[in-house]
């Protein structure tokens, strides 16, 4: 039976007409709210009932009636505190439940039917109709939820350990569990995402670092490219200062010039002279013939591999060449 006090106290409530009485003005809604709340009061004596402003979301403050108290699901567990406001349009729109928070007992967070702030929902209070629904059913079905997922723990490995017989639960037990275990898969397909996202994001950013030494690479490319045209140039113009010298001090051979005779616009003064002009001549040779096939790669006139070929034996020619053109100036050097 509900106390005496208490029933005073919601008809005082609802029969107050001063400033500060209740948002809620149809006396048909008034009757109702008082048989709900002491159907609620009776079946569950802890509760108390109180009045209080209460702030919407949007900012909008009301009086409203609220019950507060403790439901207790076992004897193993801590009783859970709860306070259920009735909203200014109840009982056509469901009533708020908020779980009181304490340091002692924190809420897991990734509980499904009680979020971190303590706000409190079911498919009980997410299908309410009235007539059907009502507070003291409101209350049963929140001891049966909680018994099963207690609001101080993690249930993860018991969410159908209590249905030892299926077909004995009702539909809105059924309902709950799927609810509950609904919630633990989304949270698990959660972490699982969360996980597949920070790999993503590793392996965006090792393509990214990637991305630029393939950058650096191919501006070190460029750069030597433009190098390597600046040389060819700079060879260029000095093939014509000495076509130039040719043409003013002998331009009859430059005319006539052909094959073997062309050599003879140079004469060495000794042999090994003419062993240097040779080296120099072959060096210049070498050079101009890989200046060529840098054209013939760049025109695709011949495979990378074939080109990769010819410069690497065109280069230890060229090298011994040189390492002869150096024993010959030492040895001259000497003398």
């Amino acid at each position: 039976m509900a106390p005496s006090s208490s029933i005073q106290f919601v008809d005082a409530a609802l029969s107050c007409t001063s400033p500060f009485a209740l948002s809620y003005r149809n006396p048909n809604q008034k009757w109702l709210i008082r048989d709900h709340l002491v159907s609620l009061l009776r079946d569950f004596p802890s509760f108390t009932p109180s009045t209080e402003t209460y702030i919407h979301d949007d900012g909008t403050t009301v009086n409203l009636l609220n019950a507060s108290g403790t439901l207790l699901v076992s004897q193993a567990t801590p009783p859970i505190p709860l306070i259920i406001w009735l909203h200014q349009d109840y009982p056509y729109t469901p009533p708020t439940v908020f779980l009181l928070l304490t340091p002692i007992n924190p809420i897991p967070h990734d509980h499904p039917f009680v979020d971190p702030s303590g706000a409190t929902t079911s498919p009980y209070l997410q299908t309410w109709l009235y007539p059907r629904s009502n507070l003291s059913d409101l209350a049963h079905n929140l001891v049966c939820l909680f018994a099963h997922h207690h609001p101080f723990f993690s249930p993860l490995d018991s969410i159908f350990s209590s249905f030892t017989q299926p077909s004995l639960a009702s539909k809105m037990e059924a309902l709950d569990r799927l609810t509950a275990a609904l919630h633990y898969d989304m949270v698990a397909l959660q972490a699982k995402a969360g996980e597949e996202i920070e790999e993503l994001s590793i392996l965006q950013s090792e393509l990214v670092e990637r991305s630029d030494i393939t950058t650096s690479m191919l501006l070190g490319l460029e750069h030597e490219r433009t190098n390597l045209k600046q040389r060819v140039t700079d060879l260029t113009e000095e093939t014509d200062m000495l076509m130039n010298w040719l043409r003013v001090h002998d331009p009859k051979f430059v005319i006539s010039a052909t094959g073997d005779e062309a050599e003879k616009a140079f004469e060495a003064a000794d042999e090994e002279s003419g062993q240097v002009l040779d080296c120099l001549a072959a060096d210049r040779a070498i050079e101009d013939l890989v200046y060529a096939l840098d054209k013939a790669i760049e025109d695709g006139v011949m495979t990378f591999e074939e080109y990769i070929k010819q410069v690497r034996k065109l280069a230890r020619e060229q090298f011994f060449h040189r390492v002869k053109l150096v024993k010959l100036r030492s040895s001259d050097i000497l003398q």
